[in-house]
C-alpha cells in the first residue's frame, strides 16, 4: 500500500513539473506582447481597418514592354490628351483622403528622389529638376508684413504656402499611337504625365493655366504599380494606378496631335463645341487608319 502511495505522489509530482514547463515555454520570449486583449492586439497598437493584411499591392512588379524594332513600326502618331478629374469617371484622381492622391503620390516619391521630374515647359524631357528644386515644387513663398500693436513696429513674416491637392484639377497626358507589323496590331504607348495649375496673380486674379511638370511615364511605372487606386467594383481587388492607366480607366478627351504647326486644337478652333468635334474627328482618324489596313 505504502509503495502504491509513493508511486502515485511521484507521479503527481512529475505531472506537476511537466504541466509546469510546458507553460513556461509557452510564455513570450519578450516583455512587450505580455498584455495582450481579448482580441488578440496589444494595447499599444493601433488595431488594423481590416480583418486581415493587405500588402501584396506594395510588392506588385509591373509587366515590361514588348521591345519594339524601328523597322516594325509601320505608323505612328503623337497625341496630347487632357484628363479633366471632375468628370464621373475621374473621381479616382482627386481621392479626399489624405496623402492618398493622385498627385500627392508623385510628389511624395520625387522629394523622396524615387522618380525625376521635367521642366514644364519642354514636354521632350530635355530639362530636369535638380533634387532641391523638386523638394519645393508645389510651394510657395508670401511675405507678410505686420505691425506690433504696442510699439507700432514693423514685423516681416515669411509664409511658406502648401500645395492643395485640391487645385489640381486636370492632367495632360502625351501617349503614341504607333502599328506594330510584326504583331499586326494598334497599340499605344504613354510617355508623360502632367499636372495643371491654375496660376494667380497677387491679388487671386487668374493668369493663366498650364503644366506644373512633366513626369516620365515609362520610370513613373514603377512607383505608380505599388499604390492602390479605387475599385467601384470591388474593394477586395483594388486597381493599382498603374492598371489604371494601362487598361486607360479614365477619361479624357485630344487636345493636340503632331502637326507642323505644333498648335492644339484651341489654336485654330475658338468655339468649345467645335473643339469637341475637332476632338472626336482626330481620334476617329486613329480609328478608321487601323480598320481600313484591314479587308473583309
Amino acid at each position: 500500500m505504502n509503495v502504491n502511495l509513493k508511486f502515485y505522489r511521484l507521479f503527481f509530482i512529475g505531472l506537476v513539473f511537466t504541466i509546469g514547463t510546458f507553460s513556461v515555454q509557452a510564455q513570450p520570449e519578450t516583455e512587450e506582447n505580455t498584455n495582450v486583449t481579448e482580441s488578440g492586439n496589444s494595447p499599444d497598437v493601433r488595431p488594423r481597418d481590416n480583418f486581415y493584411d493587405r500588402y501584396l499591392y506594395a510588392e506588385k512588379k509591373v509587366i515590361a514592354y514588348d521591345f519594339i524594332h524601328e523597322k516594325d513600326v509601320f505608323w505612328e502618331r503623337r497625341i496630347w490628351r487632357l484628363i479633366d478629374i471632375r468628370e464621373k469617371m475621374n473621381h479616382r484622381f482627386k481621392n479626399e483622403h489624405e496623402g492618398e492622391t493622385f498627385i500627392e503620390i508623385i510628389l511624395e516619391h520625387a522629394k523622396a528622389g524615387d522618380i525625376t521630374l521635367y521642366m514644364a515647359s519642354d514636354d521632350k524631357f530635355s530639362e530636369s529638376y535638380t533634387q532641391e528644386e523638386m523638394a519645393s515644387i508645389g510651394s510657395s513663398v508670401d511675405t507678410i508684413i505686420t505691425f506690433d500693436p504696442e510699439t507700432f513696429e514693423e514685423i516681416v513674416q515669411v509664409v511658406v504656402n502648401d500645395l492643395n491637392p485640391q487645385d489640381i484639377k486636370r492632367y495632360r497626358i502625351k501617349e503614341v499611337y504607333f502599328f506594330d507589323e510584326e504583331k499586326s496590331e494598334m497599340d499605344v504607348r504613354i510617355l508623360g504625365i502632367a499636372p495643371i495649375i491654375d496660376r494667380l496673380d497677387e491679388n487671386g486674379n487668374f493668369l493663366n493655366s498650364g503644366p506644373m511638370f512633366w513626369a516620365y511615364y515609362p520610370e513613373l511605372r514603377e512607383v505608380l504599380a505599388r499604390h492602390e487606386s479605387f475599385n467601384t467594383q470591388n474593394d477586395a481587388s483594388r486597381l493599382s494606378w498603374e492598371d489604371v492607366f494601362e487598361a486607360r480607366f479614365f477619361s479624357s478627351y485630344v487636345i493636340k496631335e503632331s502637326n507642323v504647326y505644333d498648335r492644339r486644337i484651341k489654336d485654330y478652333k475658338e468655339n468649345p463645341m467645335d473643339m469637341l468635334l475637332e476632338s472626336d474627328k482626330l481620334k476617329n482618324q486613329i480609328f478608321h487608319f487601323e480598320h481600313d489596313l484591314w479587308s473583309y
